[in-house]
């Protein structure tokens, strides 16, 4: 996903559409916070009252026996605990009824599930982290993250599926995991389809550019209304169904 390099100032914007029912119902907008520090600090961010989830990126190592890292660009340094701060901003944003996820994955990184064990660790170890566990190293603080997104853009094909059901069942009455997860248009995703049809993710942001077959073109909006109409919203088992378009023109 260009669009969230470390280089370029870009949020992905969201329009909430819900799958499920005859009409469009606005569900807010959704960005992704992190990838260049120029962007302003998380609470700034939601104190410009325009979005409803911020997905915080990336998680970009991770799986295979790896030593996770986190990675915040030009934000903080998660090695020295300077991103334990983000804390701060994660706390205003949920106060003011916002949604904070963290993203794994994104267009750089070194991660991958090797097997349902794997995913098994990897669920625990995001629970323990940045969820509601414990650990003596939490690279955000002592703020409690809502749930995880999935930003899955290479690697292995197989076992998200697995860290779905593991991370969902951490979910308690008291407090949700919300799983999120943001596709490539090209349905099904090659790399989150499985992981998707699960059914337990509570919002799926499809990323309706830099995918010709199905993104918007200036004049044309047949590909995206066909792929959004025949393919995405008919397919989701639960949750609702974004609208994901670039937010400047320099983002695809």
């Amino acid at each position: 996903m260009a669009t969230k390099s470390q280089t370029t100032q870009i949020f992905l914007s969201l329009l909430a559409l819900s799958p499920l029912i005859g009409t469009s119902h606005g569900g807010g907008i959704a960005i992704y916070w992190g990838q260049n520090g120029n962007e302003g600090n998380l609470t700034s961010t939601c104190a410009t009252g325009k979005y409803a989830y911020v997905n915080v990126a990336f998680l970009n190592k991770f799986g295979g026996g790896q030593t996770p890292e986190l990675n915040l660009a030009g934000h903080c340094n998660p090695d020295s605990g300077g991103c334990k701060i983000v804390s701060i901003g994660i706390k205003y944003c949920q106060c003011r009824g916002i949604k904070v996820m963290l993203s794994l994955g994104g267009g750089i990184g070194n991660y991958t599930l090797t097997s349902t064990a794997d995913a098994k660790n990897v669920a625990d170890y995001l629970w323990n982290t940045f969820l509601g566990g414990s650990s003596s190293s939490r690279p955000l603080g002592d703020a409690v993250l809502d749930g995880i997104d999935f930003d899955i853009e290479s690697g292995s094909t197989y076992h998200w599926d697995n860290l779905a059901r593991f991370l969902s069942a951490y979910s308690k009455p008291v407090k949700k995991v919300y799983l999120t997860a943001a596709p490539q248009c090209p349905f099904p995703d090659r790399l989150l389809g499985t992981a998707i049809n699960t059914g337990l993710f509570d919002y799926v942001w499809v990323q309706f550019y830099n995918n010709p077959p199905c993104q918007y073109t200036k004049g044309d909006t047949s590909n995206l209304l066909n792929s959004w109409k025949n393919n995405w919203a008919p397919s989701l088992k639960g949750g609702k169904l974004f609208l994901g378009l670039p937010a400047a023109p320099a983002a695809a």
